[in-house]
């Protein structure tokens, strides 16, 4: 289990665990929870932000986010 800020662009991977008290719950409600598929689509330079698509929702998160999101490697 790897932090989402951890992954390299285009590698999928499922959403193992959320730290919800964490989490924005914009990000809840867009399909961010466990058993869902992601993976990072682009990186910005410096890392910040990451450009992700969970499911079929592409969006962008802050890379502090992404360190509240453990992801497992498919």
């Amino acid at each position: 289990m790897i932090r989402l800020d951890k992954l390299s662009p285009g590698v999928k991977a499922e959403i193992e665990k959320i730290d919800t008290d964490k989490l924005p719950l914009k990000l809840i409600e867009m399909g961010c929870l466990p058993g869902n598929l992601i993976s990072i689509v682009q990186k910005a330079p410096f890392n910040d932000p990451l450009y992700i698509k969970i499911d079929e929702s592409h969006l962008a998160i802050r890379k502090e986010t992404a360190k509240d999101i453990f992801v497992r490697l498919i």
